[in-house]
């Protein structure tokens, strides 16, 4: 205990300072740019102007700026010299890079159904319980996709490493804005989850080969259809 008489800042030492938010406005104002560039109001290309959205947001110019770093960190958007930032365009080459290694880490996962213990396993269930709950709920393409991805990952957590499933972590972000823009093109959320469910059918009838395969062509297909829906 503080001895009395001792002041709060010379007890909490050098953590006097620390302070936590449960909420910040950088946080709020990167979430509603979050639901913008998901939902389609900001297309990709865009270039976001600190100005106009410190006004339209109702926040100062600081925060939009810390809030612009936020999602240029998380792959949605760039930022480059002497023109700002900019909603991310996804690219093709990128695209077919990503679903290359999503194969490589998803693959490595899925070959260790068998093995991979009943926690792992569940994770898996789980994540595709509350991808396919969403789908029926009509949820926002934010949230849709969202836990399409988390299933994704959820398969490299069956290999039991941290350190390929933070791989898949961050090759994620390079898709999501890419996913959600083809969702909203193809409207094919129902489609998907149908995919998914297939895939962990084949997990637990133990046909591991089967689901290699069926995964293999699921990236190849998804990496077809999101170079075409783009236009890319």
């Amino acid at each position: 205990m503080t001895a009395p008489g001792t002041p709060l800042t010379e007890a909490a030492g050098p953590f006097a300072t620390l302070r936590v938010e449960h909420t910040s406005t950088v946080e709020r104002a990167a979430e509603e740019l979050r639901r913008a560039i998901f939902e389609g109001e900001i297309e990709s290309g865009t270039a976001l102007r600190e100005v106009a959205l410190a006004d339209s947001l109702g926040v100062s110019r600081p925060t939009i700026r810390e809030a612009l770093a936020v999602i240029v960190a998380e792959g949605l958007a760039t930022r480059e010299p002497h023109r700002g930032v900019h909603v991310a365009i996804p690219e093709a080459e990128s695209v077919r890079d990503v679903c290359a290694a999503r194969w490589v880490l998803e693959g490595a996962g899925v070959s260790r159904w068998r093995e991979a213990d009943e926690t792992q396993r569940d994770h898996v269930r789980t994540a595709l319980r509350d991808y396919t709950d969403a789908v029926r709920a009509e949820g926002s393409y934010q949230d849709l996709n969202t836990l399409h991805l988390a299933f994704h990952v959820s398969l490299v957590g069956l290999t039991g490493s941290p350190r390929l499933v933070s791989m898949a972590d961050n090759l994620v972000l390079e898709l999501k804005l890419a996913l959600a823009q083809v969702e909203r093109i193809a409207r094919n959320a129902h489609d998907e989850a149908d995919t998914h469910v297939a895939l962990v059918d084949l997990l637990e009838a133990d046909d591991v080969d089967a689901a290699m395969t069926f995964l293999q062509a699921h990236l190849a297909d998804a990496e077809t259809e999101i170079i075409g829906a783009l236009g890319l």
